[in-house]
């Protein structure tokens, strides 16, 4: 059996809050049932990981990275610069429809 060490409780710790949190907006209705699943997903994969890091040893081998923090601070960069686009992406949408909704009420004023 392997050693638990501090810093895995620690991420195991903030995986569990993190379950909980997601399911608190879920219940407040701020989540859709995708969002909700999708988030789930991640942070059960976070507590499985943090618990037991020597699961992403094959993975880690066949793509030949040195460490497992490397490894999972490469990942943690392609996440993060997915959601970035992503925000982007619905700010600008949302920057488009608060634009259009503007020159309407400009339009309207006008007349």
């Amino acid at each position: 059996m392997a050693t638990i060490l501090g810093i895995q409780i620690l991420g195991i710790l903030f995986g569990l809050f993190m379950i909980y949190y997601t399911f608190l907006h879920y219940k407040r209705e701020e989540l859709t049932i995708k969002e909700y699943v999708f988030w789930m997903f991640i942070w059960i994969l976070f507590v499985i990981i943090a618990g037991f890091p020597k699961l992403l040893n094959p993975i880690i081998f066949s793509l030949k990275v040195l460490r497992r923090m490397d490894f999972l601070t490469i990942v943690g960069f392609m996440f993060l610069t997915g959601s970035m686009f992503y925000i982007y992406i619905i700010v600008r949408g949302n920057q488009k429809k608060l634009e259009e909704i503007v020159r309407k009420i400009a339009v309207k004023k006008k007349k």
